[in-house]
């Protein structure tokens, strides 16, 4: 394209130059080929210079001959040739005066403007009149101002408009990009936190790179500092390493040093400058001066003598003072920190944990990735009410000092194991242990690294945490004494002491609320744990399992939704086939009806329904309705409903559970006042009255009156609709989950099971080759019944042992409530259950995940809908039972 702008034109004495609008108001070039114009491949066009979308061409040519972009374009073009004019000047002292500048490079041409860093007054802009006088100031072989060495380079060219400013944070790694993907595929377990350290531990080109800038660190200091040494510590270096983290350097000074060039006269090319001679102590000694001086110091080594390093800044009021820094090459953002011996032995100590036992690596990589994933961890700025990586690891290596075996040995039982060449005193405390990992003798426990997993989440998640001190020193928790009998301890709602320093409270930075809420989550995620979804890969599901599982939002139980546990169910929309505004096959009274029916009828659960109105017994204070025949189809061995009648007012979604106690449970068929297929309730589920039912719209007729019909007085309510109930309180008597896969098989078999004919199941149950009038989805429901009287009789095929019989009390409980969900597209009646008591065992997980992709398929057979119909999928993974 052609030239962009007009000539610069002033507006008037004392005012700034603006840019000439420009005279053309057509665009110089094609608008589909202008550089600045991206093709949308929706259609469309986007401004690359002005950040704007165009629908179409007339849009676009209309947007490039605006004022907006004409002066946008003007405005880079000028900066373009500004970028050309100019020098970036540093080296200079600081409170250098501009004009000192302009009279300097006033003998290579004329100084437009000098612009100075407003923050530091460490680098300067010097703008000229012409690019060959720029060139001539860039070719001059030495630029001295104030007996300083300046440092003339050009000016840096930058986007304009500048990109909009991203997230702060570590560069994503690439082989961290697919770690969802990778993680799916493993087989196991132990397989996927296997995998999690090789792709978020440094690769070998990080490790050569940060090594190399350790070379250049040392190269520098020990110009200024003769003896010194550079160490890294840190998560670099502890055998816990992740893409970006960190690059944590210790100066470790000789005992006596001073600063070459301390002898030349002030401002000579040789010293530092002559503000920053004072810094040391009398006689130039660095072990007189004080710390913050020290920092200062080497905050000006850092800015004006390394290569790369910019944003250097002393941060003397932390626990540890230190000079932070980042590199620009590298990209990576790092600290260094001056007599803090203790850093170095404690990550000398979790990298001798690290290489102790192969699960240490695993176990804490996998941990502090669920800590990041729940917002647990992972400040950016390496402070606030969150715990720092290291408190994580430390947990972790508690974690295994308390196990039985332990598979780490207490820091007092590593003092013992230490030989007089691991002894050391730092600080007045007592950082003897091996070098060696080899000395330790192989850990008896065998547990594998996913189960330790769960029970890091079981064990911190029972913890008193406010009550205990977690010592990593003795290897247990202790009462927390009283904080003046600590030594200095500044004990907190979470008091892990350091295995070093035992007056330094490692976790002393995280609130009450913090500690709550990791309890919280430890409990969630042990409760992920316990489920068949933590430890079995699904066949055909992309659903995430187990470590994956833990990493993805929810908090490590994805299925708890609104206080319970949810399935999603069918649902037509309204107005769709059938469907209806709320009624009509798959309709939600229907949907209803038909968990109703496979809770009860195929699966055999003890249920209660109930609504919403009245009190535990009944509409009226609890009387038992009278007997009469159930409208209820009978139902299988285990299958009794008893009715308790309503609920009573909801102050939740599953009501007050502490409004009254709930009624004791009778095993089926033992004859109970609620129990027994036979001995119904004329109420039904309802509530309502004996006798015929008029249909809905009908009137109702008159009641009967002492002396014959009457009317009362005033109207009568009208009778509450025949509505199947979506609040129901169920009991489960067996492990009707359990062999599923294979009673089927079996009672398909054309041969059939004990006294079964072809196509006869045992118990009555027509199969394909039964009754004609039967469809397919009722010779499903059929089948599924008779699996389910197999499994109450006992007849599992297993070999013989207890006699079959009813359990003493139910093994599971729980409330289960129906809702409309989901959006108008794709409807959803969402089934949340409530286990009684919360949390609940490990044998409710087991049962809700076989419900989950059971009664989908069930309810869509009852109501005859297809298997995509309806929304609301099951989950894939095979059939929808247990083996």
């Amino acid at each position: 394209p052609g030239p962009d702008t007009g000539p610069v034109t002033g507006s008037g004495p004392g005012l700034a130059p603006v840019a000439a609008p420009d005279p053309d108001p057509v665009p110089l070039t094609d608008p589909l080929t202008d550089p600045d114009v991206q093709p949308l491949p929706r259609g469309g066009f986007r401004c690359r210079l002005c950040q704007i979308t165009a629908a179409n061409r007339p849009s676009l040519v209309s947007h490039l001959s605006g004022k907006r972009h004409r002066r946008l374009r003007s405005l880079r073009a000028e900066r373009r040739e500004q970028e050309l004019r100019s020098l970036f000047v540093s080296g200079f002292a600081r409170g250098t005066d501009p004009a000192e500048l302009r009279r300097h490079f006033g003998a290579f041409g004329a100084v437009t403007g000098v612009v100075m860093d407003k923050d530091k007054g460490a680098f300067a802009i010097v703008e000229l009149s012409e690019p060959s006088e720029r060139q001539r100031a860039l070719e001059h072989p030495r630029h001295l101002l104030g007996g300083r060495r300046l440092r003339v380079r050009p000016r840096e060219h930058k986007t304009f408009p500048r990109p909009p400013p991203r997230a702060r944070g570590p560069p994503e790694a690439p082989q961290a990009r697919g770690l969802q993907e990778a993680l799916g595929q493993a087989p196991d377990v132990e397989a996927q936190l296997e995998l999690l350290v090789q792709l978020l531990e440094l690769s070998e080109a990080e490790r050569r790179l940060r090594g190399l800038l350790v070379s250049l660190f040392q190269e520098v200091f020990e110009e200024f500092f003769p003896g010194c040494s550079i160490v890294p510590f840190g998560s670099s270096v502890n055998g816990f390493d992740v893409h970006g983290c960190d690059l944590d350097l210790h100066l470790e000074l000789p005992p006596e040093g001073s600063l070459p060039g301390d002898g030349d006269p002030p401002g000579s090319e040789g010293s530092l400058s002559e503000d920053e001679g004072s810094l040391l102590g009398p006689g130039g000694s660095l072990r007189g001066a004080p710390p913050g001086r020290v920092l200062a110091l080497v905050g000006s080594v850092l800015r004006r003598c390394v290569p790369g390093v910019r944003g250097v800044r002393a941060v003397p009021g932390a626990r540890r003072p230190v000079v932070k820094f980042s590199h620009k090459q590298s990209g990576l953002e790092g600290d260094v920190c001056v007599h803090n011996r203790l850093a170095l032995f404690n990550t000398r100590f979790l990298r001798f944990c690290a290489d102790a036992d192969p699960r240490v690596r695993p176990l804490g990589y996998g941990v502090r990735a669920w800590a990041r994933a729940r917002g647990l961890a992972g400040n950016p700025s390496g402070g606030g009410p969150l715990l720092t990586n290291y408190a994580l690891t430390l947990l972790v290596v508690f974690f295994l000092q308390t196990r039985s075996p332990p598979v780490l040995p207490s820091g007092l039982r590593l003092r013992d194991l230490a030989g007089p060449e691991d002894r050391a005193q730092v600080g007045g405390w007592d950082c003897s242990f091996p070098r060696d990992p080899s000395v330790l003798e192989p850990s008896g426990n065998t547990q594998s690294t996913g189960s330790l997993l769960a029970e890091f989440f079981s064990f911190f998640g029972g913890l008193d945490l406010p009550r205990l001190l977690l010592s990593p020193r003795e290897g247990r928790a202790l009462p927390r004494p009283p904080p003046g009998a600590l030594g200095g301890l500044r004990p907190g709602p979470l008091t892990l002491q350091d295995p070093f320093e035992l007056s330094h409270n490692v976790a002393a930075n995280v609130p009450p609320r913090f500690v709550s809420r990791f309890g919280r989550c430890c409990r969630e995620a042990a409760k992920f744990c316990r489920g068949p979804e933590f430890r079995h890969r699904p066949r055909r599901s992309r659903r995430p399992w187990g470590v994956l599982g833990l990493l993805r939002p929810g908090g490590g139980s994805p299925e708890k939704d609104g206080g319970g546990f949810a399935i999603p169910l069918p649902l037509r929309p309204r107005g769709g086939p059938g469907g209806g505004p709320g009624g009509g096959p798959g309709g939600f009274r229907e949907v209803c009806g038909a968990v109703g029916f496979v809770l009860r009828d195929v699966l055999g659960c003890h249920c209660d329904p109930g609504g919403e109105r009245g009190g535990p017994g009944g509409a009226e204070g609890g009387e038992e309705p009278p007997p009469g025949p159930s409208h209820a189809e009978e139902s299988p061995p285990g299958a009794e409903c008893h009715l308790g009648g309503d609920t009573g007012p909801s102050r939740g979604e599953f009501g007050d559970a502490g409004a009254a106690e709930e009624p004791p449970l009778d095993p089926p068929g033992s004859g109970g006042p609620v129990g027994g297929a036979a001995g119904g309730d004329s109420r039904g589920e309802l509530g309502l009255r004996e006798g015929p039912c008029p249909a809905p719209g009908s009137k109702r007729p008159p009641p009967e009156a002492p002396n014959g019909p009457g009317i009362p007085p005033g109207k009568r309510p009208r009778p509450p609709p025949l509505l199947p109930p979506s609040l129901w309180s169920c009991s489960v008597w067996h492990r009707v989950w359990r062999g599923r896969r294979r009673l089927r098989r079996r009672l398909r078999d054309p041969r059939g099971g004990p006294g079964g004919g072809p196509g006869e199941w045992p118990g009555g149950a027509q199969g394909p080759g039964g009754d004609p009038g039967g469809g397919p989805g009722q010779d499903s429901l059929a089948l599924e019944r008779a699996v389910t009287e197999a499994i109450v009789r006992g007849d599992t095929g297993d070999p013989p042992g207890n006699p079959p019989g009813a359990p003493p009390e139910p093994l599971l409980r729980f409330q289960a409530r129906a809702r409309r969900g989901g959006s108008r597209r794709d409807p959803q009646v969402l089934l949340r259950l409530r286990p009684i008591p919360d949390p609940p065992p490990p044998l409710f997980h087991e049962f809700f995940h076989f419900l989950r992709s059971f009664l989908p398929e069930m309810v869509r057979q009852r109501l005859g809908m297809g298997r995509g119909e309806g929304g609301a999928d099951p989950p894939e993974g095979g059939e929808f039972c247990t083996s």
